[in-house]
């Protein structure tokens, strides 16, 4: 969809993006999962302080197809 995705640009023009939407087209799930990522990361992290990614970082594999876009897996040890 955009030049460079995987780059983080907080000034480019992301007309036609995927997000929670705004308005009527906020997603309906939006806020599960904004309770998980601020409930749910915090807790696993207390749960395992030494939580580490196994791999470098530029080993992760991205998923960049389909509805999902993400690591593909992701590796870690604690």
């Amino acid at each position: 969809r955009f030049a460079e995705p995987d780059v983080y640009d907080p000034g480019r023009r992301a007309a036609g993006h995927l997000a929670f939407g705004f308005g009527v087209h906020q997603c309906v799930g939006r806020h599960l999962a904004r309770i998980q990522l601020s409930v749910g990361y915090p807790a696993v992290f207390r749960r395992f302080p030494a939580l580490r990614l196994a791999v470098p970082a530029q080993e992760v594999p991205i998923v960049r197809h389909g509805a999902v876009y993400g690591a593909g897996r992701l590796p870690v040890v604690w």
